[in-house]
């Protein structure tokens, strides 16, 4: 049996309040999806199969993001249109990313992938954002998003890494985004994905419903209250605060590849 057939061997109900409410806070306080916590606490806490472990977790996502989203554009911290672009990017990198799957060196591209985001993890260290700029769109900025989204749509087809820890950097290391904007934005483009992904992953039985239902519920308690300390953080601050969070993914995702590593 695959384990897209599978069902989770226990739904324990304080985990799962647990795995949502920590990783709504986190959604909303850095701007990302938090499936980047979802999946492994799925795994370690209540006993999931991780392909089922990540199908949960998209959907569970969905809910958080539109929290996310409306507690950022509540304060007009949202570029609609930069997302918009961003999704276009990503859609088309992401079926790209999963045809490329079988046919490159996945584990060079993923201690590539560590040793860049360790540089943009140490750049946020040392950088102020601006919370006053805007993102003007002109040709070249367009085609720069186009290619941001593309590029982290192949990753999570290639390593299965959430959109939102490449995006929210990026946005304010290469474009000079403010950070806030930057959040909003990227919590915006993970509707539509997590959307998508949510219906395929439905379609092939890999979302135990129940337990994502209560994640993405719990999540969506703490997501605002994540947003909201975002905002009242000094740019500095979250900026740093950001930094260090990318610097204890980095760790996990070492782990991750030696792991596979030893595997293959």
């Amino acid at each position: 049996m695959t384990d897209a057939l599978e069902t989770p061997p226990r739904r324990p109900l304080l985990a799962l309040i647990g795995i949502g409410l920590f990783a709504g806070f986190l959604s909303g306080l850095f701007g990302i999806g938090g499936g980047i916590v979802i999946v492994p606490l799925l795994v370690l806490a209540a006993g999931f199969k991780r392909r089922l472990a990540a199908g949960t977790s998209l959907a569970a996502i969905v809910p958080a993001a539109l929290v996310g989203v409306a507690s950022y554009a509540a304060l007009q911290h949202v570029d609609w249109i930069v997302a918009l672009i961003l999704v276009i990017g990503s859609v088309v990198g992401a079926q790209v990313g999963a045809h490329l799957l079988h046919r490159l060196p996945v584990q060079a591209i993923r201690w590539g992938f560590i040793v860049f985001l360790t540089a943009v993890a140490v750049s946020l260290f040392f950088v102020i954002p601006s919370r006053e700029a805007t993102l003007e769109l002109t040709a070249l900025t367009i085609t720069g998003l186009v290619v941001l989204g593309f590029i982290t749509g192949v990753l999570s087809g290639l390593l299965g890494v959430g959109g939102g820890i490449v995006i929210v950097p990026m946005l304010i290391l290469l474009f000079g985004q403010s950070d806030l904007v930057a959040k909003g934005t990227s919590l915006a483009m993970m509707i539509p994905t997590a959307i998508s992904g949510t219906i395929g992953n439905l379609r092939r039985k890999n979302v135990d419903i129940p337990s994502a239902l209560v994640v993405g519920l719990s999540a969506c308690v703490t997501t605002a209250l994540g947003a909201a300390l975002s905002v009242a953080l000094d740019p500095q601050v979250a900026s740093i605060v950001f930094g260090a969070f990318l610097l204890a993914l980095i760790v996990r995702l070492v782990f991750e590849a030696r792991k596979k590593g030893a595997e293959e």
